[in-house]
């Protein structure tokens, strides 16, 4: 997991810079739409679509949008079947990149991807080439300042975290995905204050890149996440101290 805390600088950079929540709210009804209909509209029955309306209210979402997906997706309209697709490929200087995407169109989704990916000095690449350098984990997110990072951590590997950064900004909890609701239940009840808990893709051995492929790169995922069927863009490289001082500056 380290390093995975300039990221989630960096990404809090960009939710705090981004004018285009339009289409924010788009892939955030996407996922919620999509959690409907695989697991029914009860949030408390439903981990995933609990997670996705959590992460809806989290970026402002209005109510109304909330519950308005939840009935389209619960009430079988056709209009909203969306299907979730994984591409692989490789960005400048090697880097592995996992991108998640809901699409009712896959030959528009993979034509746009790979596009993005050409234009970027990147390639899309078969199932399987780079899956395999990253694993799935649950993260939870603890603001500095909400309890002593030593017991938090105790609290949270007494719960089932396998990791757990205290160096981090915010803190950062890793836990297999299926144990993800406890220990967030289990932070919560004890007091401390969780900023996010999410289910994501975490590289196993990030690779460094100098800061000239370290901006390509980020070129590279702004545009696929910009893309409007793209939801998620997981990378493995590190970050390098020059690009988040950059982003923390902006």
């Amino acid at each position: 997991m380290s390093g995975h805390s300039k990221w989630s600088t960096i990404k809090r950079q960009k939710g705090a810079n981004d004018a285009k929540r339009g289409a924010l709210f788009t892939k955030v009804g996407k996922e919620i739409a999509i959690a409907a209909r695989a697991g029914g509209g009860d949030i408390e029955a439903n981990y995933r679509l609990r997670l996705a309306v959590e992460k809806a209210r989290s970026v402002n979402m209005p109510a109304d949008n909330i519950k308005r997906a939840i009935e389209r997706a619960t009430g079988g309209d056709k209009e909203i079947e969306y299907e979730e697709i994984i591409y692989e490929g490789y960005g400048p200087g090697g880097v592995a990149l996992l991108v998640e995407a809901a699409t009712d169109n896959k030959n528009r989704t993979a034509a746009e991807v790979r596009s993005i990916f050409t234009k970027a000095g990147g390639q899309l690449a078969g199932a399987g080439s780079v899956a395999w350098q990253f694993e799935p984990r649950g993260l939870v997110s603890v603001e500095r300042g909400g309890g002593d990072p030593d017991d938090i951590a105790l609290m949270a590997i007494d719960a089932g975290a396998i990791d757990v950064d205290t160096e981090s900004d915010p803190l950062e909890i890793a836990t297999e995905p299926g144990d993800l609701e406890s220990v967030r239940v289990a932070l919560e009840q004890a007091g401390v204050k969780v900023d996010s808990a999410e289910l994501t893709m975490l590289a196993k051995a990030p690779v460094e890149v100098d800061v000239a492929q370290a901006r390509q790169n980020l070129r590279l995922i702004e545009s696929l996440e910009d893309a409007e069927d793209v939801q998620r863009v997981t990378a493995n490289f590190d970050l390098p101290d020059e690009i988040l001082a950059e982003a923390t500056a902006s």
